[in-house]
């Protein structure tokens, strides 16, 4: 399918659902896209509602956790952007109009996924109903991630539940795993040949992938409760993983979704049309104005990284990250002063560590991602195989995605602070190296494991409320207030530094 036919499917659904309130994401059977999902064949379905899932991931949850997560700061020049996030501004942040609306993109996803579901039950296509629940489970589980409790079983069911009822996150993330189950179930019973083809702009209809990412996003939800205590369900869960047989994302299999972008203007790569280049070629504001921090840009100094020459251009012989939300507008912290994005513009026209081209794949999970859960999961006794291996192996992972010469790994590998062997925390040191490769890739997870573990210590925001408060959650949006605001006054204030997600302990 061309991407100007992916997008306008996208952009028309998204249209629609985004001038109506956040009870009408709930409402199917009062749907104001109706045309568009009477018309569409369940593969025009599911390509644009991927590619809503990678833009919402790479963009919007991407950018909260780099800010978040301790990856990006500005600029003296860009001192007042994204304002809200360096003071940890609750109010602000889930403001109608100005805010950060996390709630209504993923509930216009789940609502996209519901659609299909429905269509491919009565059609009797398991494929396409079983990667909806796979991605149904995805979106519920982020959304948990940043709000905590909120509907499950009542959402999506049309004018049945106008006021739907909130059910704690644990419950929704049971829920969310459940259906995750049932997803690959259906996946696997599908018979051959009613896969989808080009239309899966994830793993063109590989059966076995899409079981591997499903399995995979379950172990990244259980290790999310590996510190609040509930070892029997975990084991329970690990154990039907290991049933079902597929096993996890390994080596070279990152989910990248690839709708077929191309060099025209609102066809480019997302993440490289927003914080790289437009399609003339132009540095654009968020690429001018967003920097490493001096924090990250150190952690990579003190293991001599190789990554880091592929990620940011130098400043003379060095370099130089800024200070997530400093308040000042020093000379130190100026563009010309610091390190920015590095891409092909700034490398000879080869392809750089984030920036690679215009046309560049997507990342939903990338596969280093998966070999790190493994390999935490291994050191905590979860799952079977060595530790140390899944540890190197997702590092050369990564270092193949940021374009290091993977002959770098060696003398990379036998420093201090990188060996496996040489560790006293090994736990501590998977999450270091986590963290270094997730980096303006998968930003979310990133937070989520400083939420979960402290790992690593990063420095707070300038900028922030207080020198101990930490940005912990979102509150429910305006909108919500509005239409439901019973439930959504019983699960949390505006303070998104005190109240904490379920798995946060």
């Amino acid at each position: 399918m061309k991407m100007k036919y992916i997008l306008k499917l996208t952009f028309c659904l998204f249209a629609a659902l985004n001038i109506t309130s956040c009870s009408d994401f709930l409402d199917v059977n009062n749907n104001p896209n109706a045309p568009v999902s009477e018309n569409l064949s369940l593969g025009a379905k599911l390509s644009a509602a991927l590619v809503s899932s990678v833009v919402q991931e790479t963009g919007q949850l991407n950018q909260i956790g780099a800010f978040w997560g301790g990856y990006w700061g500005t600029t003296s020049e860009g001192i007042n952007n994204f304002i809200d996030l360096k003071t940890y501004n609750g109010p602000a942040i889930r403001h109608q109009r100005d805010g950060i609306p996390v709630w209504e993109t993923g509930y216009a996803n789940l609502l996209y996924y519901q659609l299909i579901r429905e269509e491919a039950t009565a059609e009797g296509a398991l494929f396409y109903s079983g990667v909806a629940k796979i991605m149904q489970g995805w979106h519920f589980m982020h959304l948990v991630d940043v709000y905590n409790n909120l509907p499950f079983d009542d959402a999506l069911q049309g004018t049945v539940h106008p006021t739907p009822r909130y059910e704690e996150g644990r419950v929704v993330y049971e829920k969310s795993i459940n259906l995750i189950t049932e997803g690959i179930e259906d996946i696997k019973n599908a018979p051959a040949g009613t896969e989808a083809g080009a239309d899966d702009v994830m793993f063109t209809g590989n059966k076995t992938r899409w079981v591997k990412f499903g399995n995979t996003v379950k172990l990244r939800a259980l290790l999310r409760q590996s510190e609040v205590g509930d070892q029997g369900y975990i084991t329970a869960e690990i154990g039907k993983i290991q049933a079902e047989g597929s096993g996890y994302l390994g080596a070279g299999a990152s989910a990248l979704v690839q709708p077929g972008y191309l060099t025209t203007a609102g066809k480019l790569n997302p993440f490289w049309e927003n914080y790289y280049r437009t399609v003339q070629n132009v540095s654009t504001a968020n690429h001018q104005d967003i920097r490493p921090t001096a924090f990250l840009i150190n952690t990579y100094k003190q293991r001599n990284d190789p990554r880091l020459a592929t990620l940011y251009v130098a400043v003379g012989t060095d370099y130089k990250g800024v200070l997530f939300g400093n308040p000042n507008a020093e000379p130190e912290y100026e563009r010309a002063n610091t390190s920015a994005f590095k891409g092909p513009n700034e490398n000879g026209n080869a392809p750089a560590g984030l920036f690679k081209s215009a046309t560049q794949a997507s990342v939903l999970m990338g596969s280093f991602e998966s070999l790190f859960l493994q390999a935490e999961a291994a050191q905590r006794g979860w799952i079977t195989g060595s530790a140390k291996s899944l540890y190197e192996s997702a590092i050369q992972e990564s270092f193949k995605y940021l374009e290091v010469n993977t002959g770098a790994f060696a003398a990379y590998n036998a420093q201090p602070l990188v060996n496996f062997d040489n560790a006293t925390n090994k736990i501590e040191r998977i999450i270091e190296q986590k963290w270094l490769a997730l980096n303006s890739i998968s930003s979310l997870e990133a937070w989520s494991d400083y939420r979960r573990l402290g790992i690593p210590a990063l420095p707070n925001s300038l900028d922030a409320p207080s020198p101990a408060s930490f940005p912990l959650r979102f509150m429910y949006p305006e909108s919500e207030r509005q239409t439901n605001n019973e439930e959504a006054s019983r699960h949390g204030s505006d303070d998104v530094t005190q109240a904490k997600v379920w798995w946060d302990k």
